[in-house]
């Protein structure tokens, strides 16, 4: 399992509609191949900042499968006009675990 990590930081005054856009938006990423789950957390101190995590069978399934898919071009005309400045993705892998609500 892969854990997709990004910290999206909205343009101010444009969150509401950014929440939107992204319940529309994952309909998209849900149907990926390779997909099993994500959620998107709104931070408590900067109001426009949301963190997106995004579980993948494997690293290929996000990197090549779904960022060289027509369906990304779809996900990029919903949400990519929010981000000031664009995120950075980073990918994780457990190293160790123990039983946790969210699954990791």
């Amino acid at each position: 399992m892969i854990l997709e990590h990004a910290v999206l930081n909205v343009v101010t005054g444009r969150e509401c509609e950014f929440e939107q856009a992204f319940a529309e938006a994952q309909l998209i990423i849900s149907s990926m191949a390779g997909y099993q789950s994500h959620a998107l957390m709104k931070c408590h101190e900067l109001g426009n900042r949301y963190l997106l995590l995004v579980q993948w069978a494997s690293l290929e399934d996000h990197t090549i499968g779904f960022r060289n898919s027509p369906e990304y071009e779809q996900w990029k005309k919903k949400l990519h006009d929010f981000y000031e400045p664009f995120p950075e993705v980073h990918h994780y892998s457990t190293v160790e675990s123990a039983s946790s609500p969210m699954g990791f």
